[in-house]
């Protein structure tokens, strides 16, 4: 049980590692409102704004990542790098010494490192869940030190090696998602019948995704005029996104046409959408099976493994969504694509049954479990129950 326990998370860096483990510190406090939840991230990145509008306490340690070019500005970058890595670990030590969890639970992103590493060291009962199947760098690190690896695919198995034996619980979904109801989202939205259109450039913002949307939005508008809802997210770096469509005529002032930095209010813009457009990232996957949205995915390129190539592969093979490759992706075709996809509304039915099929819906429950489990020291038991 974790009754008056005290539990630390990390995570950082993108809403794909904070958003679960936000999922599962749901859970906790609605189980367990006297357990005492803080969060570790950095004060640069998007966990420092989501962890406390979700009403958790945060504290902050100054930690980068490495970059893999060589060019001269990212040699400074490295070097900036390591002088962060030496100080780290007191902020850490700080943080353990004031806060004295009884676990500390990675969800991913540099800071996940540290803290991990450092509270394992301790003998603090420690877990980390990795949620694609081609592991990060950190939690591979990770997984020979702490207690309890957890996963949402099973072939990461694979592919690192744990101290004790890995733990497949599927990836967080938070319960607003599993709650959320179409009917009321779309009231909420002030939406009527005409089909809305959600689309993501990612948390930081892609450009190559931006400016095929922005294509897209310019080309439909055209077309169609007001008969579809566009709901676009263009990230950290997309802030010139709403420029972009002003010079191409877009009247940025009407109902149909809404444009932000990030979906902070996701699970009632999902469940709302007739289709959404985005990247491949877990966490975006296993949202969109949960509220059984149609989805044209545009996995990034520029991600270890390629892994988020798989991960859309495994959602169109089974007929839940439409792949697109960067290296296809134009506006025209991501026009074509939208406005087929919208013309077929049996299709859309289909593919929304399919993605409702393929969800894991328990996955924080079984986070939850492995939790208490360490904090009870029966993790080694754990598997064979």
């Amino acid at each position: 049980m974790l009754d008056n326990k005290k539990i630390l998370f990390a995570a950082g860096g993108t809403a794909g590692h904070i958003n679960p483990a936000l999922s599962v510190a749901g859970l906790i406090r609605h189980l367990h409102p006297e357990a005492e939840l803080l969060f570790a991230g950095t004060a640069d990145h998007m966990e420092a704004r989501l962890v406390p509008e979700a009403g958790y306490d945060f504290r902050s340690i100054d930690i980068s990542g490495f970059q893999r070019s060589l060019s001269p500005k990212n040699i400074k970058r490295n070097l900036a790098t390591l002088r962060r890595l030496l100080r780290v670990t007191a902020q850490v030590e700080r943080i353990l010494d004031e806060f004295r969890p009884d676990a500390v639970v990675g969800f991913g992103g540099y800071v996940s490192g540290p803290v991990l590493r450092t509270a394992a060291k301790r003998g603090i009962p420690t877990a980390i869940h990795e949620q694609n199947a081609f592991p990060g760098v950190t939690n591979k690190a990770l997984a020979k030190r702490v207690d309890a690896v957890m996963l949402t695919s099973p072939a990461a198995a694979e592919r690192m090696k744990s101290k004790n034996e890995p733990v497949v619980t599927g990836l967080p979904i938070r319960r607003e998602i599993q709650k959320a109801g179409r009917a009321q989202s779309r009231f909420a939205l002030g939406l009527d019948e005409r089909p809305m259109v959600l689309s993501i450039g990612g948390s930081l913002g892609a450009r190559a995704v931006n400016e095929a949307i922005v294509g897209m939005i310019a080309l439909l508008w055209k077309e169609q005029g007001r008969q579809i809802y566009f709901h676009h997210a263009y990230g950290q770096y997309g802030q010139w996104v709403p420029g972009e469509l002003q010079k191409r005529g877009i009247d940025l002032d009407v109902p149909e046409i809404t444009l932000r930095e990030y979906v902070d209010d996701m699970p009632r813009c999902m469940s709302a959408a007739d289709l959404v457009i985005a990247r491949a990232g877990a966490s975006t996957l296993s949202e969109l099976q949960a509220t059984g949205t149609p989805s044209i995915l545009i996995p990034s390129p520029n991600v270890s493994e390629n892994h988020q190539y798989f991960n859309a592969r495994a959602l169109a093979d089974n007929g839940a969504a439409v792949l697109i490759e960067e290296k296809d992706l134009t506006p025209e075709l991501l026009a074509r694509t939208v406005k087929e996809l919208l013309g077929d509304p049996e299709r859309l039915i289909s593919m929304s049954k399919a993605a409702k099929e393929m969800a894991v819906t328990d996955a924080n429950e079984r986070i939850y479990e492995v939790i208490s489990k360490i904090l009870n020291s029966q993790f080694s038991i754990l598997n064979s129950q």
